[in-house]
């Protein structure tokens, strides 16, 4: 499940590197407010038996916002989304907005104007296919081909030689972690977009959009849809937008 908010803001322009990185700390404050000792286990020690951190966020959008070099364009209407598979989570962060009507993501005032909960899509089939709007970043082994250790920080892109590999055990974690369906499967990728490096509290983090193709049982792909796709999803890394 996700919350849309519907925002507004005077500013025209946001720096690159507060494209993402304010929405951890948002969410965790949201948490803070709505549901104190949630916020405090998942922070502190995650869920399940990965300790994964089962909540996304996507960028601020602003559709129609002019286009500035150098700089992430923003201003008037927008959208910002928060999503988890958890129902707690999502009732934490509607209590806690409840009461407000401002926030601020990296230094610019967003306005809020509304909140609506969104349901997952059905994918009653059992087969999903999930484009990400933020880059989607996975570790590997940081070994080459000869099983030699090269790096122990391994980003891996899409179409590398062990993404796909990693990609479908994070999907299952993820539903391991739940406590749903882990029978879930990568079938392929079928889009990979630009390299792009973000950064979060720790650094950089560098990955690309996709769009894959997953099957899986429909609680299963809904789950995924709500969180995101591969790893960092709690610092707004793999947003599904479709």
């Amino acid at each position: 499940m996700r919350l849309r908010l519907h925002i507004r803001t005077s500013a025209d322009r946001l720096p690159w590197a507060e494209v993402l990185r304010p929405g951890r700390g948002l969410c965790y404050q949201l948490l803070a407010d709505g549901d104190p000792p949630l916020g405090t286990r998942l922070h502190e020690k995650g869920w399940g038996p990965y300790g994964m951190v089962p909540f996304g966020y996507s960028a601020p959008r602003f559709p129609a916002a002019k286009k500035l070099r150098g700089v992430y364009a923003v201003g008037g209407a927008g959208i910002l989304e928060l999503g988890s598979p958890l129902l707690a989570v999502i009732e934490a962060w509607a209590k806690a907005l409840a009461g407000r009507s401002l926030l601020d993501w990296g230094g610019v005032a967003l306005h809020i104007e509304g909140v609506e909960p969104v349901e997952s899509p059905p994918f009653a089939s059992g087969f999903a296919r999930f484009r990400a709007a933020t880059p989607v970043v996975m570790k590997g082994s940081g070994r080459d081909v000869h099983g030699t250790r090269t790096s122990r920080q391994a980003w891996l892109l899409p179409g590398e030689p062990e993404f796909d590999a990693y990609f479908a055990r994070n999907l299952r974690r993820k539903a391991e972690t739940l406590g749903v369906d882990p029978e879930v499967s990568l079938e392929r990728v079928t889009w990979i977009g630009a390299k792009r490096s973000f950064a979060v509290s720790d650094g950089m983090k560098v990955g690309a959009p996709v769009e894959v193709e997953v099957r899986g049982a429909p609680e299963t792909l809904q789950a995924i849809w709500s969180w995101g796709l591969g790893q960092a999803n709690a610092a707004g890394f793999g947003w599904v937008i479709a």
